[in-house]
């Protein structure tokens, strides 16, 4: 399947107006992140619980472009307190014996999209996180992917790595230059990954066969995306890496995504489509360390003001415009190949 190149320059590039809701959403958020319970939060758990602690304000403010309204301290002691995980991630029990692995312990796609965020507030990532982007290159499998379910590792005889566990982390990795060799290989081998799965399959392996059936709702666009996939953040990452790399990119491996993209948004307007993180539940930190009881996550206001199915997305429409200039671009150098 070949791109339709005229289609894709058609497309118009708006900018949904922001609604009262959602400035006021934001401004509540930039308050609680500036308040002392956020900080105790925090110094509590820097990731739990969901969705309604500092992590996931953060998250969600640097989707929407506002990573620069982030109080500064909210930020620093982010990034300390995650600093105090363990540097790795346990797969033997020998690997952190009486670790409480849901609290002491990050994950890969965690990691990767706070990386980001951290940065674009103004952290020196790579000074006050040294480890993490030698983390992600530790735990890439054979196929380029990563996944953040420690019993994949231990599987032989296939592969079981993850969409969820692996974008993530390709987008921490293309940021900041090319950095190390061994980083270098990371991207490359993360790219062919989103390549070979031409953005919309599942595992093919026994072990984390539940891909599969995931995979049927990627082609739905959620948001706020957290850690969630879908296929425009793949198709994003995957164009961002071929400039970045200065790599060719297949029209193979973007074309089903990209032209049914075209025709469900022809007036560049993107709707949210799905909201991934409803339903889920959370453990809630205990400050004594005593087992974390587990309940339904929480919702805060900028979070309901972005994510209504059918509203018009202003972070998804930004990047669906930014893709499909890449992709523009990649087509007038002769990098985007039959």
């Amino acid at each position: 399947m070949m791109i339709d190149l005229e289609k894709l320059a058609a497309v118009p590039s708006p900018t949904p107006p922001r609604t009262s809701e959602f400035e006021r959403g934001i401004a509540d958020s930039i308050a609680f992140l500036g308040s002392d319970a956020a900080l105790r939060g925090i110094e509590l758990d820097p990731y739990w619980p969901k969705w309604n602690s500092p992590w996931w304000h953060m998250l969600l403010l640097h989707e929407l472009g506002e990573a620069r309204q982030i109080p500064a301290r909210a930020s620093a002691a982010m990034a300390a307190r995650i600093d105090r995980l363990l540097h790795l991630f346990p797969i033997h029990p020998s690997d952190a014996p009486g670790a409480d692995t849901q609290r002491d312990c990050a994950c890969h796609c965690a990691l990767g999209t706070m990386y980001p965020v951290l940065a674009a507030s103004g952290i020196d990532v790579e000074r006050a996180l040294p480890w993490v982007k030698p983390w992600f290159v530790r735990y890439q499998m054979a196929d380029g992917g990563l996944n953040c379910d420690d019993t994949a590792y231990l599987q032989t005889g296939e592969c079981p790595s993850s969409m969820v566990g692996t974008v993530a982390p390709l987008e921490a990795m293309l940021l900041g230059g090319a950095g190390a060799s061994e980083q270098r290989a990371f991207v490359a081998r993360a790219g062919g990954f989103l390549i070979d799965r031409a953005l919309i399959h599942g595992s093919r392996t026994v072990h984390n066969a539940k891909e599969r059936n995931s995979a049927a709702a990627w082609r739905a666009l959620t948001f706020p995306r957290f850690y969630f996939y879908d296929v425009l953040r793949g198709l994003a990452v995957l164009v961002r890496w071929a400039e970045v790399t200065e790599q060719q990119l297949p029209q193979a491996a973007v074309a089903t995504v990209v032209n049914a993209l075209v025709e469900r948004w022809p007036d560049g307007i993107v709707r949210v489509e799905r909201q991934a993180q409803t339903g889920m539940t959370t453990i809630l930190p205990t400050a004594d360390r005593s087992p974390s009881p587990r309940a339904a996550a929480s919702p805060f206001p900028l979070l309901d003001a972005t994510s209504r199915i059918g509203e018009p997305s202003e972070a998804l429409t930004r990047q669906w415009s930014e893709a499909r200039a890449g992709l523009l671009r990649l087509a007038q150098a002769g990098r985007l190949v039959a």
